[in-house]
């Protein structure tokens, strides 16, 4: 990994976003103001600072339509500890996201 910068105000507003879904209080759910992109920020993913190696499962999924027309499943997930762990993004046909989501162009997943 090793590519750290500062968050960005659009990654702040979709966490927040996808935590306001689960009813769950973001002021409860403090994250790094630096993260690091996973595969030099090619799909979006960030790490939120908590520890990758005690991952503990999916908070969220949702999804995402691309503006090239290609889905994209957005998760966020937490540590052992309940931080938030990763937000990570995962283009079906593995090509650079082109639009990053905003919250309306969100759609929650059905399971």
């Amino acid at each position: 990994m090793n590519n750290i910068r500062p968050i960005r105000q659009n990654e702040i507003e979709l966490i927040q976003y996808l935590l306001k879904l689960l009813n769950l209080d973001p002021e409860k759910y403090p994250f790094s103001t630096q993260v690091d992109e996973y595969e030099g920020g090619k799909m979006g993913s960030i790490s939120l600072g908590g520890d990758t190696s005690a991952y503990d499962g999916d908070l969220i999924q949702v999804e995402y339509v691309d503006a090239d027309g290609t889905p994209v499943v957005i998760t966020l997930t937490k540590d052992d500890k309940g931080r938030l762990l990763d937000l990570d993004f995962w283009k079906i046909d593995f090509t650079k996201l082109i639009e990053y989501p905003t919250p309306d162009k969100i759609l929650v997943k059905r399971s």
